[in-house]
């Protein structure tokens, strides 16, 4: 028996939905010092800097800055300060190490005279630019300290809110930091009474387009039972255009999500990721500044994972968004850095990670491939920056910059030191996959909108129904390759399974099939599954076209299916057809559907599987459903 499949011979889709709410949030204050005993220093002789980390890049005019937190140590005594240092142009896109000289990029932040004065922390630096001023959240507050002064330790100072600037030597410019401004009452009487400590998420922050400064954080709850017993949440805190009244969100993510990136993908609209407990890096979407969180379940939401064997430290993710040309369109993306973890060759225990670059529209998900080179030992925390052409340096030449942790060799396992690398080459591949979207997309919509076709139309010019292309994540073609069955969005391809005579049909569309069948292993992808979304919800759809029928005995006939695990070892839906011409729909603990349609010999016929909620399936053929309601 054989089986034609052309045109959209599979097509994956998903919408998106958000839901929004309002409400407000904590008021914040801020007390701004101006005593002159309050000032920035230069590491002195006899301290030394252990470890730079949680990284972030600046972007000055059409200067670009590496900002981190650098861990001092003079003798037993361990503390915080900023370390910063000028990114100079280069063309070469190899890794170069930052800061090598560490305590000539880092000052540390006192209170008080000499010798009395006191290192304020400035712990996990979030940064964010405005216009050409700098602002900079760190440190950690604890509602303990702030009510009794007698319990507050060394780094119960409160959140600091930074604000510098670059000078004006051109010849060697760097970061002055001139105003330091305390959060004062940052937990307002009867606002998030869940939360006892507050600390900066570390990394970028983010202007908003209309000009609120927003910044990730991480909220420590108060131990109450075994259910949240003091689980870190991650959150935002924002400020007015004054940047004198900050608010901090009511809203946040689930227990146990940690490390926080914020970026703005819409007007208005924030998208937060985390790493949580879970091992799986959760999403979240925002339309009212964080009063409340969606996960992204349907989208980018646990498609990253963020543990593995033997090793569970969290770090954050690079995040930010960029607006490319495309054809006579503009395309707005996101870039997201991470690692990505493997066995070492040689080696069954020890694990090594490779920085990844991945690009997504908040549909479709392409693996880019690496940032950091092989031989490096393990990355960590990432940050990202954008850079488009022109702009006040009057290049004609855009640049993409990662900035990362790389545990340092020889030490410990918390010291590392920071590399920047331009990233050329993946920009330019970033530039590829949306040229191949968009004529993918253009292919898909041209196709002619009839809902079956005459015998003569199974030629090259072949028609299926009209195909959308909002929500389309994966189209199985006409590139069938040995027994690969490429996926011309670039995401999971599928394979073609026992018969040998799978074969593409030219430019038809499809593939012709005689005893064989295809499985697109969308769960099957390990530590990042680009096709989470699957999970709860998503639309099959598939052109095919049957020549005659089958024996009864051989009767039915799968055509289309849903298998769950990473092997498919269960059915949870199956279309088939019988020897009398009838769709037939198999669904998980329900009767066999038969649908009162009947199918037609060599005759084009469109069919769909609808997942929703995770449980609720169904299947239509030519629009209309197989066993009614």
């Amino acid at each position: 028996m054989s089986r034609r499949l052309f045109t959209s011979a599979a097509l994956l889709l998903f919408v998106v939905m958000v839901c929004c709410g309002s409400g407000g949030a904590a008021v914040t204050g801020v007390k701004e010092s101006s005593d002159p005993q309050f000032v920035w220093n230069k590491i002195p002789e006899g301290e030394t800097v252990e470890s730079l980390g949680f990284p972030s890049l600046l972007k000055v005019g059409s200067d670009v800055f590496a900002v981190a937190e650098a861990q001092c140590k003079k003798g037993q005594d361990s503390f915080t300060g900023i370390a910063s240092q000028l990114l100079t142009e280069t063309k070469d896109s190899a890794p170069v190490e930052l800061m090598n000289e560490a305590k000539k990029y880092t000052q540390v932040l006192e209170e008080g005279t000499s010798p009395h004065s006191k290192k304020v922390d400035v712990s996990r630096p979030t940064t964010a630019v405005k216009g050409n001023d700098i602002y900079m959240l760190a440190g950690k507050y604890s509602r303990a300290a702030a009510t009794n002064p007698q319990e507050r330790g060394a780094g119960d100072w409160g959140l600091l809110l930074v604000k510098g600037e670059v000078s004006s030597e051109e010849s060697n410019k760097k970061i002055q930091w001139n105003k330091n401004q305390r959060l004062v009452g940052t937990f307002s009487d009867g606002e998030q009474d869940s939360l006892m400590q507050l600390v900066a998420g570390g990394g970028s922050g983010v202007q908003t387009d209309d000009d609120t400064l927003v910044f990730p954080v991480e909220g420590k709850k108060e131990k109450n039972g075994e259910s949240n017993d003091g689980k870190t949440v991650s959150l935002v805190i924002y400020t007015s255009k004054d940047t004198l009244t900050w608010k901090l969100s009511k809203g946040m993510s689930a227990d146990g999500c940690s490390d926080p990136s914020v970026v703005e993908w819409e007007e208005g609209k924030l998208m937060m990721m985390t790493a949580c407990d879970d091992g799986r890096r959760r999403v979240y979407e925002s339309g009212d500044k964080g009063a409340s969180w969606t996960e992204a379940l349907g989208t980018l939401s646990r498609v990253w994972g963020n543990k593995h064997e033997e090793q569970t430290k969290r770090v954050a993710s690079g995040f930010t968004t960029a607006t490319f040309e495309n054809g006579d369109d503009n395309k707005k993306v996101m870039l997201v850095t991470l690692p990505v973890y493997s066995k070492e060759r040689g080696s069954e225990n020890k694990e090594k990670s490779e920085l990844h670059l991945w690009l997504t529209d908040n549909t479709r998900i392409v693996d880019i491939g690496p940032v950091s080179e092989k031989d490096e030992d393990e990355v960590a925390a990432s940050s990202l920056l954008y850079k488009s052409a022109g702009g006040e340096d009057n290049n004609n030449e855009d640049k993409l910059i990662a900035l990362y942790e790389k545990k340092k060799k020889g030490n410990d396992e918390t010291s590392h030191s920071l590399l920047s690398v331009r990233l050329t080459a993946q920009l330019e591949r970033v530039k590829e996959v949306l040229k191949t979207w968009k004529e993918v997309d253009e292919r898909i919509s041209q196709l002619c909108p009839t809902s079956s076709a005459a015998k003569s139309a199974l030629a090259d010019n072949a028609c299926s129904a009209a195909m959308p292309t909002d929500g389309l994540v994966g189209f199985l073609s006409g590139s069938l390759f040995d027994k690969i069955w490429k996926d011309e969005c670039l995401g999971v391809n599928a394979t073609v399974m026992k018969g040998t005579k799978g074969v593409a049909t030219g430019y038809a569309d499809g593939a012709t099939s005689q005893g064989a069948r295809a499985e697109w292993p969308v769960g099957r992808q390990g530590e990042n599954q680009l096709y989470h979304f699957a999970n709860y919800k998503f639309i099959l759809v598939a052109t095919v076209s049957i020549d005659k029928a089958p024996k009864e005995e051989d009767s039915p006939i799968p055509l289309l299916g849903v298998r769950l695990g990473t092997e498919g070892g269960s059915k949870l839906m199956e279309l088939s057809y019988n020897s009398e011409r009838k769709w037939k729909l198999f669904c998980a603990a329900e009767t066999t559907k038969e649908n009162s349609s009947t199918w037609k010999p060599e005759t084009a016929h469109q069919m769909a599987i609808v997942l929703q909620n995770g449980k609720q399936g169904s299947a239509y053929v030519d629009g209309q459903r197989v066993g009614g309601k």
